[in-house]
């Protein structure tokens, strides 16, 4: 038999749970927004002739805009304001 009490707890750890997965995606948003890409160097080998091998560094950047965290900063928001309502 499911008491009265147990639903008000459900709808509170649901309201939580909503709470605190808002906080994280906005504060992820927050550092997308801040840190808008990054640089990585990968070693590629050019020549090849029997014991000598010559390589070579290529630099590789990956960038965003930081309109993406503000969008995902904004669905952060969304969903710590109007996540789990209660009905």
């Amino acid at each position: 038999m499911v008491r009265i009490f147990d639903l008000v707890n459900i709808d509170r750890i649901k309201e939580t749970k909503m709470k605190i997965l808002g906080i994280v995606i906005l504060v992820i948003g927050l550092i997308i927004m801040l840190i808008t890409g990054f640089n990585y160097v990968t070693r590629e080998k050019v020549v090849d002739i029997g014991d000598v091998e010559i390589t070579m560094d290529k630099n590789h950047s990956v960038a965003w805009s930081p309109i993406v965290g503000a969008v995902v900063m904004a669905i952060g928001g969304g969903i710590l304001l109007f996540g789990v309502k209660k009905q």
